[in-house]
C-alpha cells in the first residue's frame, strides 16, 4: 500500500503540471486547451484506474504471502528433527509438534505428564533457566535442550523443551570411551615372605599356579599381560574389561589368596590401574605406578583405580604382612641422618591430639637429633589431653626445656634449611599445625597406618610400614641404625615403650616378632614398665564414663556394635578407644564403631576389627583412615545421629558384600 501511495502521487504532481499548461494555453487558443482538457481528464481518470487496480493486486499478493508463510512454518515446525514440547511448571504437556509421534508412536494429549511419556526427563530442577543434558529411556538416548518462554505478565509461566534422538552418538560416545586403553601395574606384594625357605621345584610351582591364575583373569577380560621380573606384571586392557574386573570386585585377590606356599603364607597381589583420557603414555604409566604404591603403602592385598580423577579401592581383607628384614630401616636410618645433618633446624610433628604412639615416636626422632646436637623442637596441637600426664614428666627435666612448642611459637623462626619430620600420620589437614607443612619445604614421612589417597605434598623421604605395630616400633628400629654410639634415655625409652603398649592393646593385636625386638631393646635401655601402667590409670569419672558407653551400646547382624557419646568430657579420645577395645570383646561381634562429640563442631569416629572386617575401608568413608583392625575419623559439623546411621548403613553393606565374598571363594566361584 505504501508503495502505490507513492505512485498516485507522483502521477498527481504531473497532472497538476499539464494542467497549468492547458490553462496558459486556453489563454492563447480556447478550442486547442478545451481539447488538451478532455485529453487530461481521460488520462486522469485512467491513472487512477491504474493505482487502485495495482493496490488490490498488491493487496492479493501480501495476503498470499502472508498464508503461505504460515503454511510453510506450520510445516518448518512439524518437520524438524527435533520433537518440540511447551510444558507448564508441573511438567505438563501444553503443546508439541507432530515430530513425536516419530518417537513416541502417537501424538501425547494436552495435559499430560511429560514423566510419564520419559520418567527420565528432568523438568523442576532446570525450571526457569537455559541449558541442555541428555536423558535415557530404554534403549535410545535423548538430548534436551531448554528455554523459558517469554510470557506477559500474570500469564503462566512455560518451558520449551526441544528434544533430539541422540542415540548413535551416544553409542560412539560409549564404544569410544569402552575402548580407551588402561594400564595395570600387578605385584606379588609378599613375594619375599612366600618364597622363603622353599625349594626351587616349590617356587617354580606357585609361581606357576599365580601366572595361571592372573592369565585366566586376563583372557576373560580381554586383555594382554607380560610378567616383567619376578613379581611384577604389566598388563593392558580396555576401559570395557576394567568395568567388568570393577563389577566383579577384582575377585582375582582373592583367588590368589587362595594359592598358599609350603610355609602357609597365601599369595597377596595388589594394583595400580590408571585409565587413558588425555595424558600421555607416561603420564599413563606414572599413574599405574602411583596408584601400585598408594596399593603397597595400605597394606597391600588390594586395588588402586585412578578414573576420572578420582581414586576407588577394592580389596584390602588380608592383613598387612610384616617384614623379616630390618634393611629398609637400616637404609631409612641413614638417610634421615643425612637429611638432619644438613638442617639447621629440625621440627617434629605428629597428628592433631597426640595419643602415645605419636608423642613417643616424636620423642625417638627429638633424641636422634640431640644426638647429632642439633637444635629441635616438638610441634603439639591445642588438644593434647590424652599425653598431658607424660608432658608433666617432661617439665622439671632441663633437657627438655624449651622443647615442646605450639604452632604460633615458631611464626618467627629464621631458620634457612629446616626440616620437618611428620610422625604417626601422613594426611594434611590432620597434622598438628597444617601451616607448618606450607613453610617447610623438605618433609620426611614416617608412619605405620594404611596409605590414604589424602598424602601430604611431595615429601623428601616417605617410610610407611602397614605391617608395624606403631610408629614407635619404626623409630625404635631407626634409632637402632642411627648410630653406633646412640644411648636412649629413660624417658626416651619409657616414651617408646609407652607407644608400643597402646597401640598393641598391650602386645595383643597387630603384634609380631619385630614388635617383641624392638620392646626388648628399649626395655634395655631403661623403659619403666610401672611409669607406663602409672600413665595408662584412669580416674573414676573416666570408668564412669566408659561403663555408660558401654551399656548404651547397640548390636546388629553381622557382628557390628555401635555406640555414642554426645555429652563432652574430658579424655573423650581415650574413652572412645577404650569403649571400642572393649565391645569387640563381646562374643560374635566383629566390629566395633563409637561415635562421639569430639569438639562443639566436631564428631569423632574410633573403630576396632578382630581382623575378619577392615575397618580402615568404613572410616575412609568418612575422610579418615588407619588399619584394617584400628582406624578412626573425624567430620566437621556433623550430626551423632546422622552420622550413626550413616555408619549403620555404609558397614551392614559393607559386612554383607565381605560374607558374600567369602562365602563365593569358599564354594570355589
Amino acid at each position: 500500500m505504501p508503495r502505490n501511495l507513492s505512485a498516485w502521487i507522483d502521477l498527481s504532481i504531473h497532472l497538476l503540471i499539464m494542467l497549468v499548461l492547458i490553462g496558459v494555453l486556453s489563454y492563447y487558443n480556447f478550442y486547442i486547451a478545451a481539447i488538451a482538457g478532455v485529453v487530461w481528464l481521460a488520462l486522469a481518470s485512467f491513472a487512477r484506474e491504474r493505482c487502485a487496480d495495482r493496490s488490490r493486486r498488491f493487496e492479493r499478493y501480501c495476503r498470499n504471502v502472508v498464508r503461505n508463510i504460515n503454511e510453510m512454518l506450520n510445516y518448518a515446525v512439524d518437520e524438524l528433527p527435533q520433537a518440540i514440547m511447551i510444558v507448564n511448571e508441573e511438567g505438563r504437556l501444553q503443546w508439541c509438534n507432530d515430530r513425536i509421534t516419530a518417537y513416541l508412536g502417537e501424538k501425547p494429549e494436552q495435559d499430560t505428564d511429560v514423566k510419564d511419556i520419559w520418567p527420565g526427563i528432568i523438568i523442576a530442577p532446570v525450571w526457569g533457566q537455559e541449558g541442555e543434558y541428555v536423558f535415557a529411556h530404554e534403549d535410545r538416548y535423548y538430548h534436551v535442550f531448554y528455554h523459558p518462554v517469554k510470557m506477559a505478565p500474570r500469564q503462566e509461566p512455560l518451558m520449551t523443551l526441544y528434544i533430539q534422538d541422540v542415540t548413535s552418538h551416544e553409542q560412539l560416545k560409549s564404544t569410544y570411551q569402552q575402548s580407551r586403553t588402561v594400564l595395570v601395574y600387578i605385584q606379588i606384594d609378599n613375594y619375599d615372605e612366600v618364597m622363603q625357605g622353599q625349594t626351587e621345584a616349590e617356587r617354580t610351582s606357585l609361581l606357576l599356579a599365580v601366572n595361571q591364575t592372573i592369565d585366566k583373569w586376563m583372557k576373560n577380560l580381554g586383555g594382554f599381560m607380560r610378567r616383567v621380573s619376578e613379581d611384577l606384571y604389566v598388563v593392558i586392557l580396555t576401559r570395557e574389561g576394567l568395568d567388568q574386573a570393577m563389577n566383579e570386585k577384582f575377585d582375582v585377590l582373592d583367588k590368589a589368596r587362595q594359592l598358599q606356599s609350603t610355609n602357609r603364607l597365601p599369595v597377596t597381589l595388589s594394583m595400580g590401574v590408571a585409565v587413558a583420557e588425555n595424558q600421555t603414555m607416561a603420564e599413563l604409566g606414572a599413574q599405574a605406578q602411583a596408584g601400585l604404591d598408594l596399593a603397597l603403602g595400605r597394606g597391600g592385598d588390594q586395588v588402586a583405580v585412578q578414573m576420572n580423577g578420582k581414586t576407588q579401592f577394592f580389596g584390602g581383607r588380608a592383613k598387612a604382612v610384616e617384614k623379616h628384614t630390618r634393611v629398609k630401616a637400616r637404609v631409612v636410618a641413614h638417610a634421615i641422618r643425612e637429611i638432619m645433618e644438613g638442617a639447621d633446624e629440625i621440627y617434629i610433628m605428629g597428628h592433631h591430639n597426640e595419643d602415645f604412639d605419636c608423642f613417643g615416636a616424636a620423642m625417638g626422632v627429638a633424641k636422634m637429633a640431640r644426638q647429632l646436637e642439633k637444635p629441635y623442637h616438638i610441634v603439639l596441637s591445642d588438644m593434647n589431653d590424652g599425653i598431658d600426664k607424660f608432658h608433666d614428666l617432661l617439665k622439671d627435666k632441663e633437657e627438655y626445656a624449651g622443647v615442646f612448642v605450639h604452632a604460633e611459637d615458631i611464626k618467627g623462626s629464621t631458620a634457612l634449611n629446616p626440616v620437618l619430620i611428620v610422625v604417626d600420620t601422613h594426611i594434611p589437614h590432620l597434622v598438628a599445625d597444617p601451616t607448618l607443612l606450607e613453610r617447610v619445604h623438605q618433609v620426611v614421612v614416617i608412619d605405620h597406618h594404611r596409605r590414604s589417597e589424602n598424602f601430604i605434598k611431595s615429601p623428601l623421604l616417605v617410610y610407611i610400614e602397614p605391617g608395624a605395630s606403631s610408629t614407635s616400633e619404626l623409630i625404635t628400629e631407626l634409632l637402632m641404625y642411627f648410630g653406633e654410639d646412640i644411648r636412649l634415655g629413660r624417658m626416651d625409652a619409657t616414651a617408646l615403650y609407652s607407644g608400643i603398649v597402646v597401640d598393641t592393646k598391650n602386645f595383643a593385636v597387630q603384634t609380631g616378632v619385630r614388635t617383641f625386638d624392638a620392646a626388648a631393646f628399649l626395655r634395655r635401655s631403661g623403659a619403666d614398665p610401672v611409669m607406663v601402667r602409672h600413665l595408662f590409670r584412669s580416674d573414676f569419672d573416666t570408668t564412669v564414663a566408659l561403663a555408660k558407653t558401654k551399656a548404651r551400646a547397640e548390636l546388629f547382624p553381622g557382628g557390628l556394635i555401635v555406640s555414642t557419646i554426645s555429652e563432652r568430657i574430658p579424655n573423650i579420645q581415650v574413652i572412645a578407644a577404650q569403649a571400642a577395645d572393649s565391645l569387640l570383646r563381646i562374643e560374635n561381634v566383629r566390629m566395633s564403631i563409637l561415635i562421639f562429640q569430639l569438639t562443639e563442631d566436631t564428631v569423632g569416629l574410633s573403630a576396632r576389627s578382630t581382623g575378619e572386617l577392615n575397618v580402615q575401608v568404613i572410616m575412609e568413608a568418612f575422610g579418615g583412615g588407619g588399619h584394617q583392625n584400628v582406624a578412626g575419623a573425624q567430620v566437621k559439623d556433623g550430626d551423632i545421629e546422622a552420622i550413626k546411621a550413616k555408619v549403620i548403613e555404609i558397614s551392614e553393606k559393607y559386612i554383607e558384600e565381605n560374607d558374600k565374598d567369602e562365602s563365593d571363594s569358599a564354594t570355589g566361584r
